[in-house]
């Protein structure tokens, strides 16, 4: 048995004193710190559990050394480097003057000062008046901060406490006596109070300070993400509100170290699943509850228990769950939101809802996160059945009034009525991918063709070591395979085409890498190529996807510019559908803002036309930035005939038309961007164009005077092809104009 001796500790040292005085009164040092990290080494039967070891490199207690005036750090311990990231091998520490402050996040500029105040008020009462008092405990509590860390890390909220007891104050001109008139040489020190205002008074130039401050800390990120989420659940507003769904989802994401979650809401027997994506909300419904029998969904759901699956690819018998499985989760943690019920005098358990969070990493979750995800159990069914009790939610504030007017009547138990918005302009436009599907298949393609490829160098490599007949038939295997591949893939050669790999070629590489040669090479190529959250080769496949989030993130910076300016002509209702490319619909009319007249629609519509076009511009270099067959189309649908539109409580839409003429706008709306010319069949979308499509001459009259002006701007080129487009599903009579649309003139000719 290791024994340490404390009955002697060494008092001059901060940090050893810090750890004998844990539990103890303030101990009072008249000597200031000569070098408070010269740690004594204790009478250890073993001299690798010094207190240094143990304190400077292996405590998980923060701790630096601090100048009393400046607080420049001076000496830190290996716990505050390695979550500051400070580097003293470079640079020495003193000479890289870090303040303490510049490392928090989220102090005031005042807060430096106030705190220096607080400590310097005992110690003025002590050292200059003679009065010191054991049960002032007001610097005893400690301050929550946040570390002020890389941009791509996670916040960290660190508890700390900064030790003064060993500063030595000194007053420098003894006629200034900020205290002369509370007569405290009368007052016992057990009857004074040490309120602020006492600290202002202090002339802090009248006051030499020497020592070093110790200043300690403990990472408490989990506790503070832990009651930061129960707070935002437990409130009134509804977790399906944009903005708090994206902050919940986020602090979620860094409590667990996963990257993704899902929440799952039970009602009558179906499942709405929500998540993040594309930075909205996506909503998604389930057929019924039985889609998850025999699911690890179901399984936490009657355990009423927190759920780890640490491998979800090795048992996953659900389509749900093995389309997780296809988008890259390896493992998930499971909390079950189980409402209790009494039913006919029997008490019964009835599922709310879960949430999933996710992994693309296999056993990424531990007991830790069993623990944190039981403790928010409770706010989370809170939340879920606060948010299902509120009859509406994803409303666009253009017309939440109304849903609130709904809601406040059937809060009075009114019977619910109709949401309908009537003769309203309707306004849609898509910008479109073309091409992304073959793109992907190509991406695909070359994955697996450079998997295979490396696969048979492997046996080729072992085939020069041991000319086994078993390996000669199984190179022949994965070279016809390769073949075959290389004339093109079908949809599921993703999945069987590595799976073969993984069951008849990978599950040899205990045997082959007892081989020499040039077998360790071979498969060390291999393994650095799949070495990644897919475990397989993914290079093109990365690039596809990266590829086709840029072109995403264009079109949508471009749009939500323009849409925002939109909303200032007037308020009006827009729908923004992200998936290859983006659409949008707008609705709007008196009966969402009764403000509307003919000069807002004609303001609207020449705005979304110029949105349009500043999303076709955000693509025209496409070419030039990526080695890429896919395009990009862009379209507007005209109609000037007004429609109804409601909302259906039943259905994930926000809204739906009504009457014949709506469903006929619709129809329409659907099919239009696959639409081709009457004539010559070809697509009536052109990459780099505009496309116009309308019904009537009046349409084209006025969107006409719009290209015009587009045209004079130089958004659009002069010339203007047109056509009559295929009938679509019984919808004929379409016609459109097309234009080229112009790259943006240089800075100074830009007239926006």
């Amino acid at each position: 048995m290791h024994r340490v001796d404390l009955s002697h500790p060494d008092l001059s040292d901060p940090i050893a004193e810090a750890i004998f005085m844990e539990d103890q009164p303030l101990l009072l040092v008249d000597n200031p710190l000569s070098d408070p990290f010269n740690i004594a080494t204790a009478d250890f039967e073993e001299p690798s559990l010094s207190w240094h070891d143990l304190l400077h490199k292996h405590s998980k207690l923060l701790m630096a050394v601090l100048e009393p005036g400046s607080f420049v750090l001076r000496k830190i311990n290996h716990a505050f480097e390695t979550l500051t990231g400070i580097d003293q091998q470079q640079l020495p520490l003193k000479h890289q003057h870090i303040c303490i402050f510049d490392l928090l996040e989220d102090v005031s500029e005042e807060f430096p000062e106030q705190l220096y105040r607080r400590h310097l008020l005992p110690l003025v009462l002590r050292d200059v008046y003679g009065i010191s008092h054991d049960r002032w405990r007001f610097l005893d509590e400690p301050l929550v901060t946040t570390f002020n860390l890389t941009d791509s890390a996670d916040p960290r909220y660190i508890q700390f406490w900064l030790r003064s007891q060993h500063l030595h104050v000194q007053r420098i001109n003894n006629d200034i006596d900020e205290f002369a008139d509370f007569g405290l040489q009368d007052i016992a020190p057990e009857d004074i109070v040490l309120y602020p205002e006492w600290e202002q008074r202090l002339n802090l130039d009248n006051y030499k300070v020497t020592g070093e401050w110790l200043w300690e800390g403990l990472d408490v990120t989990n506790r503070e993400l832990l009651q930061r989420l129960i707070a935002s659940l437990v409130d009134r507003e509804s977790i399906f509100e944009e903005e708090k769904f994206q902050s919940l989802t986020h602090q979620m994401k860094s409590l667990f170290r996963s990257h993704g979650g899902i929440l799952l809401s039970v009602q009558h027997e179906k499942i709405k699943l929500y998540r993040i994506k594309n930075g909205r909300i996506r909503q998604t419904t389930l057929a019924s509850i039985r889609a998850l029998d025999n699911s690890h969904f179901l399984r936490a759901a009657s355990h009423n228990h927190v759920l780890n699956v640490p491998d979800l690819a090795s048992h996953c018998v659900t389509d749900f769950e093995k389309k997780l499985v296809s988008q890259g989760i390896k493992s998930m943690l499971l909390i079950p939101l189980v409402l209790a019920c009494q039913q006919e005098n029997s008490d019964t358990q009835q599922l709310m809802g879960m949430v999933a969070m996710l992994s693309d990493r296999r056993n990424n979750f531990d007991h830790l996160d069993i623990s944190h995800g039981q403790k928010l159990i409770p706010a989370l069914r809170t939340a879920l059945r606060t948010a299902n009790q509120l009859p509406f939610n994803h409303i666009h504030p253009s017309v939440e009034w109304r849903f609130r007017e709904e809601a406040e009547r059937r809060s009075w138990g009114l019977a619910p009525a109709p949401i309908i918005f009537e003769k309203v302009y309707p306004m849609y436009g898509i910008s479109d991918i073309r091409g992304s599907s073959q793109e992907r298949n190509l991406a695909v393609q070359k994955d697996l063709l450079d998997q295979y490829a490396l696969a048979i160098a492997v046996i080729e490599a072992v085939l020069e070591q041991h000319n086994i007949q078993f390996l000669q038939q199984l190179e022949v295997n994965l070279t016809e395979k390769s073949q075959r591949l290389q004339e093109g893939i079908h949809v599921e050669d993703e999945v069987t085409a590595i799976e073969y790999l993984r069951q008849h070629f990978e599950v040899y590489f205990d045997y082959f890498q007892t081989l020499k040669g040039q077998v360790p090479q071979a498969i060390a190529d291999y393994k650095t190529a799949c070495d990644n959250s897919h475990d397989s080769v993914c290079v093109a496949r990365e690039h596809y996807d990266y590829m086709i989030h840029d072109i995403t993130n264009r079109l949508r910076k471009a749009w939500d510019y323009w849409q925002q300016k939109m909303q200032a002509i007037i308020p009006h209702y827009c729908d923004v559908e992200v998936t290859d490319g983006i659409d949008h619909m707008i609705y709007c009319g008196a009966e969402i803002n009764p403000s509307f007249s003919a000069f807002h629609l004609h303001a609207l519509r020449y705005e979304q036309i110029r949105a349009v076009c500043d999303c076709a511009r955000a693509c025209l270099e496409l070419k030039n930035d990526y080695d890429t067959t896919i395009e990009v189309t862009h379209l507007i649908l005209v109609q000037d005939i007004t429609i109804d539109i409601y909302h259906d409580e039943q259905t994930e839409k926000s809204f739906d038309v009504r009457g014949s003429k709506d469903t006929r706008y619709e129809i329409v709306k659907k099919r239009i961007d696959k639409g081709r010319d009457l004539n010559t069949k070809s697509r009536i979308t052109q990459p780099g164009m505009l496309t116009i499509v309308y019904s009537t001459d009046d349409e084209w009259d006025q969107y006409r005077q719009y290209v015009y002006y587009l045209q004079r701007e130089k958004w659009l080129d002069t010339a203007v092809e047109s056509g009559t487009v295929e009938p679509l599903q019984g919808v004929t009579g379409l016609k459109y104009a097309r234009m080229r649309v112009l790259p943006a003139p240089p800075e100074a000719e830009m007239n926006t």
